[in-house]
């Protein structure tokens, strides 16, 4: 990435963390009660993607969702691209998956970490058996790998995994963002856009 678009994705990321902190902060009793569309949780660990949640999470703020990050400890974590830390609000021992109506996998080396933690895999095929929308971008799929949920699903990921899919019975295709049931997955950064768009309007049917 050149220098000059390198900045500008930082400050776009940093754009969406001042958003989010101030959700975090702000008090539900100061918005009308109606103006929740939702509840999406955000699951990270140590070494996560920043883009690959903060773009998800701005879209789904502005549209209306409440966002609960989700993590195997409470306590802030870093991205491993850059300084940005993310606060986890609760492990996945303190929420249940009835709480939420999507769960959403960014990538980057968190996906390594989460999947080493059995309560973390628990918690992803509890929620997983609830059908509800489950999306995954770049290495996210490697948590799904680890829970054996994709056997004969088609998806994608980052092309790193690709041999990971097709082991647990997956059909890899090499797309912008793949929709298939409940399941929503994209291969990198650049599909962000389709992606974040994609969980939207899944949660909307």
């Amino acid at each position: 990435m050149k220098y000059k678009e390198k900045i500008l994705a930082q400050i776009f990321i940093f754009a969406l963390l001042v958003s989010f902190t101030a959700c975090q902060t702000h008090s539900p009793a100061e918005d009308k009660v109606d103006s929740v569309q939702g509840s999406v949780a955000v699951l990270v660990a140590e070494g996560f993607h920043d883009g690959e949640a903060y773009m998800p999470m701005g879209y789904l703020i502005n549209n209306g969702y409440k966002i609960t990050v989700i993590g195997p400890e409470r306590g802030k974590v870093k991205a491993y691209n850059s300084e940005f830390t993310i606060n986890i609000e609760k492990s996945v021992s303190e929420v249940s998956p009835d709480d939420f109506d999507a769960l959403i996998l960014p990538g980057g080396r968190g996906p390594a970490v989460l999947r080493e933690n059995d309560r973390v895999i628990e918690f992803v095929k509890s929620f997983w058996n609830t059908g509800k929308v489950t999306a995954a971008i770049c290495h996210g799929p490697q948590v799904l790998v680890t829970a054996d949920l994709l056997k004969d699903l088609v998806l994608t990921g980052t092309g790193a995994i690709k041999d990971e899919i097709e082991q647990a019975g997956a059909t890899y295709v090499d797309s912008t963002v793949v929709v298939t049931g409940n399941l929503i997955t994209s291969r990198n950064p650049q599909d962000l856009n389709n992606f974040s768009t994609s969980i939207v309007e899944a949660l909307q049917k």
